[in-house]
């Protein structure tokens, strides 16, 4: 049976931890990802993990990924170090969620620009501390591009690339259609993928506009936008990928909306893809 997961960036920061599980098993959902900020606020609020992954069983969810260590990728000395403690965290609340995953984006290129040898260079070094920093825990991480053209890793083969070059079985990659849309990644580039290093896909979709020039806040959901999602998770079924779908929108005109609704409105539009 097809997966299908809530991502908590859907539901917007208004809504807490707590609130999304509940969300997400009401509408049908089988997991969620849970957003770090999130945890944070939970903890800082009274909660324990041990009592969210209690309730998560008791609702029937999994929960996914922990996400998002962000700008991890270009770091360099005591920078790096705080972004490896950091991932550290998020790994040590993974496990305590029986979580399998936390997800870790590329940095975005500084001013002056950088080298594509540069990049993958000082990306391979900082995802090889992250590995080796979140050894103890045991959990993966999820490698996710950003197809922004500021991000220094922001097409698929990129990230295979550097992934390849890495060479660690620990980390794998996060597919996301709009940032696979945005940053011109080709269906072509998913072809030859081990379907055991795609670890998560997003679901979403944009609105009409040159794709370079998309952010976050005109994501739409599934099917109400111009990608061509079905091709996609066509070629992504071809690679043998059986995991979970995530429905990730951070469009500030559905944090508006009734949240209950919204997640039933996305669970059924990827259905439509997927299922």
């Amino acid at each position: 049976m097809t997966r299908f997961g809530l991502n908590g960036a859907t539901t917007g920061e208004a809504v807490g931890l707590e609130a999304d599980l509940r969300l997400a098993a009401a509408a049908g959902y089988q997991g969620v990802e849970l957003r770090d900020t999130k945890i944070e606020r939970y903890l800082a609020a009274g909660g324990t993990l041990e009592a969210a992954r209690a309730l998560a069983r008791t609702l029937g969810l999994e929960v996914y990924t922990v996400n998002a260590l962000e700008d991890a990728t270009l770091r360099t000395g005591e920078a790096l170090a705080r972004v490896v403690e950091r991932g550290r965290l998020l790994a040590r609340w993974a496990r305590a969620l029986d979580c399998p995953a936390i997800v870790a984006v590329p940095s975005f290129l500084p001013p002056d620009g950088l080298s594509a040898t540069e990049v993958r260079a000082r990306t391979v070094a900082a995802l090889r501390a992250l590995v080796a920093g979140t050894a103890e825990s045991g959990v993966r991480v999820g490698f996710e591009f950003l197809g922004f053209p500021t991000c220094s890793v922001n097409t698929l083969r990129a990230a295979r690339d550097v992934l390849d070059e890495l060479g660690e079985a620990r980390v794998g990659l996060v597919i996301d259609a709009f940032h696979f849309y945005v940053g011109g990644s080709r269906l072509e580039d998913l072809d030859g993928l081990d379907d055991e290093r795609l670890l998560i896909v997003h679901l979403d979709d944009a609105e009409a506009g040159a794709p370079s020039a998309l952010g976050d806040a005109q994501r739409l959901l599934p099917g109400l936008g111009v990608i061509p999602l079905a091709p996609l998770i066509e070629r992504i079924r071809r690679t043998g990928y059986g995991g979970p779908y995530s429905l990730e929108l951070f469009r500030p005109e559905y944090w508006a909306r009734d949240p209950a609704a919204l997640a039933r409105e996305g669970l059924e539009r990827m259905r439509r893809y997927v299922a």
